[in-house]
């Protein structure tokens, strides 16, 4: 299983929808939240040159909102 990081910001339904997706897939993922983290934010940017949630990171793929047929086959075996 590849590894997921998910940029995610509350009461935001796109983030949800993205959470709900990999729960319902089995992945495992690692949440940050640019609200609460302000190293996040600053990753989120500088590393990945993003300013909206959801940002995923799949390996090293990053996927600036939520495109359930792209996370589908990044997560594929």
């Amino acid at each position: 299983m590849p590894k997921v990081i998910v940029y995610t910001q509350p009461d935001s339904l796109p983030c949800e929808c993205v959470k709900l997706f990999l729960k319902d897939r089995g992945a495992k993922f690692e949440e940050r939240n640019v609200a609460r983290d302000v190293d996040a934010v600053r990753e989120l940017q500088e590393k990945y040159n993003s300013c909206s949630t959801p940002t995923l990171v799949i390996d090293e793929e990053v996927l600036i909102g939520f495109d359930p047929d792209r996370i589908a086959e990044l997560l594929a075996p």
